[in-house]
């Protein structure tokens, strides 16, 4: 890292920062905070849900996959997670802006009160929130690590630098600025990433590298399946997906929340799916051609920062490196504000009940003040990382295994066809869930490694999502429940009408709140 690299990266952490003083004019109240009023445009929701589903990780472990495995690493995650966009802009984004006109939510998890009950509501908001701060934590190290691997920068420092620049831009404008911060670290990212594709055709033979790259790379890295990775594996990854880009990822539920109408998140999940669709095409290819450029790595989750130090010239280094930021920093910001939405409207409310519940400037207030604790814990899990030793690497697993139960009560609790799954099938779906991956993961894992090799990572990580739906859907059919109010909102989210003439301005028209008593009547 020269001098101009530096500037470079100083640079965007400047214009991070002033992108977030700027949308703190936009915020008035918790609803800008935390849904941006319902007004944020399609295609802004669209860039930040995409650069919100993912963080720098992809340049560190990915690249290991696309070093050794190939072009499976497109099929199993880009393919996969722009079908369950496609499948999602259909079933489930339409229900989240339906949600925030009919009951005025700004939580993903404020409408299981009325779905489920309170108990099932904290048991998902306090897991979910506690595991999530670890898993943020990690983020930050992950990050540093790279700023370590280009620059020599200590982990303390590096975790102080980027976490810092987040935790401002994230408490003072909320929603707003990580969606337009998303959309500055969209446009660093694509210029980062269509540098480092050039780089690479120049490297080796120049535009027809472009379909000549397999012939001289192994057979077996132009499959589409190898490994670990096969078909099984291909099709539980997708039921993961599905569940979690559509809003079992609660800052990715948010940016559904944030859209005006049930279209418009629509729209905007469709633009997801056609950037994750297009552009790991662009963003894997220098990964893909690592081993002819860097044969006998010892280490293939550093291929990408080292192609990036030998094939770039001083300045580029350090916009590709803020290109690697921009993804975590956009992930880790918004899962502060999602976080925060919980902490504020579903745990807070139910801990403290004098007074009953707060104004909208109170909440902002409120807000502010979760997000800055919340990135600020983090960060200090992060420097204190090594004293938690195993600890840190379990609950991110326990997180990765929470995923699939938290989302499944979640986004199946907004269809109809699931109306008769009430508060028992979601506590049971998500304790199964738990069970079946510690039983997996730390019980029977070599039992499965023994018995299908080839398929013991597929049933690991698929086993806790599909137990969980199975037991959700049976407890339904055994105990069935029926409750009007829970009745009366599925059907109200579930209509397609002309949301503009039926609901008017989001932004203005009143609506009752998700943590306030509604009768079937005014769902």
């Amino acid at each position: 890292m020269g001098i101009l690299d530096w500037l470079v990266v100083g640079g965007y952490f400047i214009v991070m920062v002033g992108i977030g003083m700027w949308a703190k004019a936009r915020v008035h109240d918790s609803r800008d905070f935390f849904t941006a009023g319902g007004r944020m445009p399609w295609w802004l929701s669209g860039i930040s849900h995409h650069m919100s589903g993912y963080s720098s990780a992809v340049f560190v472990g990915y690249a290991a996959i696309a070093y050794t495995q190939g072009f499976v690493l497109y099929v199993w995650w880009a393919l996969g997670i722009t079908f369950a966009m496609v499948v999602g802009a259909f079933v489930f984004a339409p229900r989240w802006p339906r949600l925030r006109q009919r009951l005025g939510i700004i939580s993903p998890l404020e409408y299981l009160k009325i779905r489920y009950n309170v108990p099932t509501q904290q048991l998902l908001a306090w897991s979910g929130t506690a595991l999530k701060v670890f898993d943020v934590g990690a983020k930050w190290t992950a990050t540093a690590l790279l700023l370590n691997v280009f620059a020599g920068v200590p982990l303390g420092v590096g975790i102080l630098l980027t976490g810092g620049v987040t935790l401002i831009y994230s408490t003072i404008g909320g929603l707003w600025a990580d969606a337009l911060t998303d959309f500055g670290q969209f446009i660093i990212q694509f210029v980062a990433g269509v540098v480092m594709f050039v780089a690479v055709l120049a490297a080796i033979d120049g535009i027809p590298t472009i379909w000549t790259l397999w012939d001289r790379l192994p057979e077996a890295n132009s499959q589409p399946f190898g490994g670990q990775y096969t078909v099984m594996f291909v099709m539980v990854y997708l039921l993961i997906n599905t569940l979690s880009y559509n809003g079992g990822t609660w800052n990715l539920a948010q940016r559904f929340i944030a859209s005006p109408t049930g279209s418009t998140a629509r729209r905007a999940a469709l633009f997801s799916a056609a950037l994750y669709l297009v552009w790991p095409l662009v963003m894997f290819f220098p990964m893909w051609a690592a081993p002819i450029l860097l044969p006998g790595l010892d280490d293939p989750q550093q291929s990408y920062a080292l192609l990036t130090q030998q094939l770039l010239p001083a300045g580029l280094i350090g916009l590709v490196l803020a290109g690697l930021f921009s993804h975590t920093m956009a992930m880790t910001g918004s899962d502060a504000n999602a976080i925060s939405s919980v902490v504020t409207r579903d745990i807070l409310p139910a801990i403290w009940k004098r007074g009953g519940p707060a104004d909208t400037r109170t909440e902002l207030v409120i807000g502010r003040i979760t997000v800055f604790a919340f990135i600020a814990l983090s960060m200090l899990i992060a420097l204190t990382a090594d004293s938690f030793g195993g600890v840190l690497g379990l609950v991110i697993l326990w997180f990765g295994g929470l995923v699939g139960p938290i989302a499944i009560p979640m986004l199946l609790g907004m269809l109809p066809a699931f109306k008769r799954c009430g508060p028992t099938a979601a506590i049971a779906s998500w304790a199964v869930g738990l069970v079946v991956f510690a039983l997996t993961r730390y019980v029977v894992d070599d039992w499965i490694a023994q018995l299908a090799p080839d398929q013991a990572t597929a049933m690991s990580v698929g086993g806790p999502v599909i137990c969980s739906i199975i037991t959700f859907v049976l407890v339904g059919l055994v105990r069935p429940w029926h409750d009007d109010q829970a009745d009366a909102l599925v059907d109200a989210i579930s209509e397609e009408v002309d949301e503009s003439t039926v609901f008017g301005d989001a932004a203005s028209t009143p609506a009752p709140r998700a943590n306030q008593t509604v009768r079937a009547d005014d769902v």
